[in-house]
């Protein structure tokens, strides 16, 4: 399977900005969607956001709109997430995902297009 790393995460204040990163070991993640997916204790793993492997659609979850950003480096074999303004409710797993078979310009919001998943990155936001 195609190996997925992130990094980036740790305990932040409230108001502070964040960058997550995943990085896959495979050359063809420069033609696979990715995604953000993120699970907080208690609660259902959500989708937060994605980006085509074309780069031209992004797409994020409905209450996540506003303070994330996601880019992707294809030389670097990279994927970002950018949260700013944390807020205490965005403490959770993140995740980030490959999706190898949706078209150039689709972001799927859903898991189940997504075959490959990192081991996730802890974000933990005080107040």
């Amino acid at each position: 399977q195609v190996h997925l790393v992130e990094s980036g995460g740790g305990m932040v204040q409230a108001g502070n900005s964040l960058r997550l990163s995943c990085t896959a070991s495979e050359r063809a993640f420069t033609t696979y969607a990715l995604g953000w997916f993120r699970q907080a204790p208690g609660k259902e793993r959500e989708f937060v956001s994605s980006i085509s492997a074309s780069g031209v659609t992004t797409r994020f979850g409905d209450s996540m709109k506003g303070r994330f950003n996601i880019s992707r480096d294809n030389a670097e074999n990279r994927v970002y997430l950018q949260i700013n303004t944390l807020e205490p409710e965005d403490t959770a797993v993140y995740y980030c995902a490959a999706d190898p078979y949706s078209d150039v310009d689709s972001a799927q919001r859903f898991a189940s297009f997504y075959d490959y998943w990192g081991q996730g990155t802890q974000v933990t936001v005080s107040s």
